[in-house]
């Protein structure tokens, strides 16, 4: 039982892994955040290609 609370708190105490769980925290909230504002994206995505498009003919 020793050796099982000994691994623990050298795993708390290892701070290697820190950095690649904020990336993932952090991918998951965009991510999120894409998900409840997808509509809202694609309409403002199709927006500017269009008018990219309508300026663009007429060069």
């Amino acid at each position: 039982m020793w050796r099982l609370q000994y691994l623990w708190k050298q795993l708390v105490k290892d701070e290697k892994g820190i950095g690649v769980v904020e990336v993932i925290l952090i991918l998951v909230v965009l991510i999120g955040l894409v998900l409840i504002f997808k509509s809202q994206l694609t309409a403002l995505v199709q927006t500017i290609f269009e008018k990219i498009t309508s300026e663009s003919s007429g060069i």
